[in-house]
């Protein structure tokens, strides 16, 4: 915890440095991401310590409780905001129960106020997290320090590369012997979702600080650099899926909220938010009408795409539900999670057909045609026969939990990644093991 508080410190002092403007105080990015990780855990939306909010410059702007100013432009001493970051009474100074701010910090606030609290941003009732510019990271490590889990896999179009998710990197590797071939930065902390794109020019990677912000950022992968920054959210993305056509993208975050958004405008469209808890995957139906989703609240859910309409929720895990995906014909959903069993559900009317157990908590789940693979913490991914409702495969070898799947149909390839930060190559018909290293730089 103090690494990345320690981390996301210096990347402030190292955005402040790269954008300031003369002796100028920016508010969108100076001032907002000092209070984003240091005030809103306690004067956000959701709680309001003594009635005050400050998640966004409007609501900074009004008094709490105490019916004190919290900021009075161009003058410090009756700024209510700026006299409890420097109160040497530790029962009044903010943040609480906390070290209090640098100095640095308290400067850059200060100074903000002085210069009569200007807002820059689109709008003063957005989020903090959304008047923030794009953060641009700095370099990933040259060698990691230790082996890291990998959460997402995506093989390249033509099914020779495989993406891999890193620490602030996404790594390229050859899916034939396992060597690699680029790093591509410019990426937040976690990354916990990688899409190619239909025409395989675009890499999607959800990504994010934990418990301090989430995005999407779209990487063109001939050049490697990234082209946007979606779907931004107050905590990491945890899926998503382009839509058949390709011209959707489907997001998941922890936030509890799925952002549609449409990529020929690259403009969010619409925010489902029928879950009470994190979203942990989706999936779309093969003809792109239907939206499933999964999440920690344990439930399943599935959505007119079109409207985000809710058509049907499946509580039959009684578990987080970590996987989802659609039967062919569209008539049916398989979801899988931490009660260890893979299920298949009726969507017109939520009824259970079957489950399948799947040797211990399940993480990503992915179908090819009648087949359904999920990674499991048995250390195995598990297939399953849909004709069937059967497992018809067990892939051994992983010596820690297998997090991550992905397929490749015309090569009939299978990737997964383990917690070990160890990533194989299977033939997925004949169930043998092609290739594996350590995905560790």
């Amino acid at each position: 915890m103090e690494s990345t508080r320690l981390g996301w410190t210096l990347f402030c002092c190292m955005l402040f440095m790269g954008q300031v403007t003369g002796d100028e105080v920016r508010f969108e990015s100076q001032v907002a991401p000092i209070l984003l990780e240091n005030c809103v855990s306690c004067h956000g939306a959701k709680k309001a310590e003594g009635g005050f909010r400050l998640d966004t410059f409007e609501q900074l702007m009004k008094a709490g409780d105490s019916g004190d100013t919290p900021i009075v432009p161009s003058n410090i001493d009756k700024s209510e905001v700026y006299r409890r970051l420097i109160d040497r009474d530790h029962r009044s100074r903010m943040p609480a129960e906390s070290e209090p701010l640098s100095p640095t910090q308290i400067g850059l606030i200060r100074d903000w106020i002085a210069s009569g609290a200007k807002f820059q941003g689109k709008g003063p009732s957005d989020p903090l997290y959304l008047v923030i510019p794009p953060f641009q990271y700095p370099p990933r490590d040259e060698k990691y320090k230790s082996p890291l889990p990998v959460t997402a896999l995506a093989f390249s179009k033509d099914g020779k590369q495989l993406f891999v998710s890193g620490y602030h990197e996404i790594t390229l590797w050859n899916a034939e012997d396992g060597k690699l071939l680029k790093r591509i930065g410019d990426i937040p902390e976690r990354v916990f979702a990688i899409a190619v794109s239909n025409d395989g020019q675009q890499l999607a990677v959800g990504c994010g600080i934990p418990g301090k912000l989430g995005e999407v950022r779209l990487i063109q992968i001939e050049s490697a650099k990234v082209t946007q920054v979606i779907a931004r959210s107050p905590d990491v993305v945890l899926d998503l899926a382009y839509s058949p056509d390709g011209n959707t993208l489907a997001v998941a975050s922890a936030d509890s909220l799925i952002r549609m958004i449409d990529i020929p405008s690259m403009s969010q469209t619409r925010t489902i938010a029928s879950h009470a808890d994190w979203v942990t995957a989706v999936a779309w139906s093969e003809d792109g009408s239907k939206l499933a989703s999964a999440s920690r609240d344990k439930s399943s859910k599935i959505f007119t795409a079109a409207t985000g309409d809710l058509l049907m929720s499946y509580q039959g895990h009684a578990a987080p539900v970590r996987g989802v995906a659609f039967t062919s014909d569209g008539k049916h959903a398989v979801s899988s999670g931490g009660d260890g069993k893979w299920h298949r559900w009726e969507i017109e009317s939520g009824k259970k057909i079957a489950d399948v157990s799947t040797g211990g908590e399940s993480f990503k789940l992915i179908r090819n045609g009648q087949e359904a693979y999920v990674a499991s913490s048995g250390n195995t991914v598990r297939r399953i026969d849909l004709s069937k409702n059967k497992e018809s495969f067990v892939y051994k070898g992983h010596q820690d939990w297998a997090l991550s799947v992905a397929y490749h149909p015309s090569t009939n390839r299978l990737a997964s990644g383990a917690h070990d930060g160890e990533v194989r190559i299977w033939d997925a018909k004949e169930g043998t093991s092609l290739q594996n290293w350590s995905a560790s730089p």
